[in-house]
């Protein structure tokens, strides 16, 4: 009952399509599958459902505009494939949609978009002013600039970035599988599909890990989980379902489709905070004793160098930096108020103790609550 109460209330939708079903396995696009799924949409946003539709297929297509047999591994050929692909997939999706007078928006989005807090604010305000004017807007990485230290790395994870930038209801994953289930299914005949999890739940990433992710796509069913995870940090429901099956998405808002459905574990995080979350790179690392992260966890506490063990990595005031425990666990991450080398001057002292280390106090903790975010 709550798999159908989420699906049939939910008002604003990240619709994910991969790979494997846009471009039949490599070879060029799946137009008649784009068709269904652009009718669909359509259907959607007449009943008042605001969609962000995020396409993989950009580097799948320019292989095939190009004559290439295999989809290649060097940076700049993908980059090539990419900006040639890009063409060909957001064309026909401006013809698509064009037929029931609908405008689409081409997003690009990389890491430092998401990173960067004003260009963050940007993209969520443009984001929300398309949808209020009824314009899908279609995102896809920028695979033409981004290089590998930068990337999303694959379409799930951008989506649940959006999904957090939007503050969606509803994030649906489409893939050539009806679902998750607890053993790989093509390699084991009584593998049982999964109807609903929570977010979060160790098991659901110990389950996905034995699959893969196939020829032309970079996902896999691990990188949904872990998906659905980012996702429910704006509260976000996530559904893994069969991109495929005639009429899906029209079946999502019945309440009547077959999936997985990946429900938030916890109260959704202030905007701020999904922010710090959902960055994917850290600059540095603090090793943090049991007191402090108890105080992290359990009191939402700031962290203070004297709960800080060691600091490893080079980082500036600022940075994100990952706060682990002994054992190497994260338990949290935010904004340092000091940079490294001056970091590990005042490991383990009370913050009255700053000033005769350093010679000044900018800060009494070494990363404010307000900067940082329990994972």
């Amino acid at each position: 009952m709550e798999k159908e109460q989420r699906l049939t209330s939910a008002r604003r939708w990240v619709v994910k399509v991969g790979s494997s079903l846009l471009t039949n396995h490599g070879r060029g696009l799946n137009r008649e599958l784009i068709s269904s799924w652009v009718e669909q949409i359509h259907s959607l946003t007449e009943q008042g459902i605001e969609v962000v539709l995020v396409s993989s297929g950009a580097v799948s297509e320019g292989v095939l505009r190009l004559g290439w047999n295999r989809r290649p591994t060097a940076l700049h050929e993908l980059q090539a494939a990419a900006a040639v692909g890009q063409m060909g997939l957001i064309r026909l999706y401006e013809d698509k949609f064009s037929r029931f007078d609908t405008h689409t928006a081409q997003i690009l989005l990389t890491h430092d978009d998401l990173v960067n807090r004003q260009r963050y604010l940007n993209a969520r305000s443009t984001l929300k002013t398309l949808l209020r004017l009824g314009v899908v807007p279609i995102v896809n990485e920028n695979d033409t600039v981004a290089v590998e230290e930068i990337r999303l790395g694959d379409n799930d994870t951008l989506a649940a970035l959006v999904a957090n930038l939007i503050e969606a209801d509803l994030l649906v994953l489409l893939t050539d599988q009806p679902g998750m289930y607890d053993k790989d299914p093509r390699n084991n005949s009584d593998a049982v599909r999964i109807d609903l999890a929570k977010a979060g739940d160790p098991e659901l990433e110990r389950m996905a890990s034995g699959g893969s992710a196939g020829d032309w796509g970079r996902g896999g069913m691990l990188t949904k989980v872990r998906a659905a995870q980012r996702a429910a940090r704006s509260g976000t429901a996530t559904l893994i379902a069969a991109g495929a099956e005639p009429d899906i998405l029209l079946k999502v808002r019945s309440g009547n489709a077959d999936g997985t459905m990946i429900l938030p574990s916890q109260a959704p995080l202030l905007a701020r905070k999904r922010w710090l979350a959902g960055q994917l790179q850290v600059r540095g690392r603090l090793v943090v004793d049991d007191g402090a992260v108890k105080a992290l966890r359990d009191s939402g506490k700031s962290l203070l160098p004297v709960g800080v063990r060691e600091v490893h990595g080079e980082f500036l005031r600022g940075d994100l930096v990952s706060c682990q425990d002994v054992s190497g666990r994260e338990v949290a991450r935010g904004l340092v108020n000091y940079p490294a080398d001056e970091a590990r001057q005042i490991v383990g002292q009370p913050s009255q103790g700053i000033e005769a280390c350093l010679g000044y106090i900018d800060e009494p903790e070494m990363i404010h609550r307000d900067n940082l975010v329990v994972i």
